[in-house]
């Protein structure tokens, strides 16, 4: 009689110190998969990070933004989720416009690259002569 007690005793502690903590971790990263949308930031057990593309729940993929280049992962391999903002994350990760005196400054550059070639095409089209 006492085995079979020490047996089962045996039983609830392995449940509630292993199997139980395992059941937890595993709900908590299906809801996480759950709620990941487009704009999320990720991070893939690889250790590639990227932002949420787009999610395809039928083949259970998700493609990824890492700075331009869209890569198709299977949802399993997503290690961390950061929430983003939507679609504004996605924007946020652009590079910035130029701003105005860059813009200024490049067309000068440009204007002054134009006048060295149109004077050495002068300049070759007097040697042709």
């Amino acid at each position: 009689m006492g085995m079979i007690i020490m047996m089962v005793v045996l039983v609830l502690v392995m449940y509630f110190t292993m199997m139980r903590p395992q059941k937890k971790q595993q709900q908590k990263r299906q809801e996480m998969l759950t709620q990941l949308k487009k704009g999320d930031k990720i991070v893939t057990i690889g250790g590639l990070h990227g932002v949420v593309d787009t999610i395809n729940n039928a083949d259970k993929t998700v493609v990824i933004d890492s700075d331009g280049i869209y890569l198709t992962f299977n949802l399993g391999a997503i290690r961390n989720v950061t929430p983003g903002n939507g679609a504004a994350a996605v924007e946020n990760n652009q590079p910035a416009a130029a701003t105005t005196d860059d813009t200024a400054s490049d067309s000068a550059a440009d204007t002054t690259a134009s006048d060295d070639s149109s004077d050495k095409q002068t300049d070759d089209s007097a040697k042709n002569e």
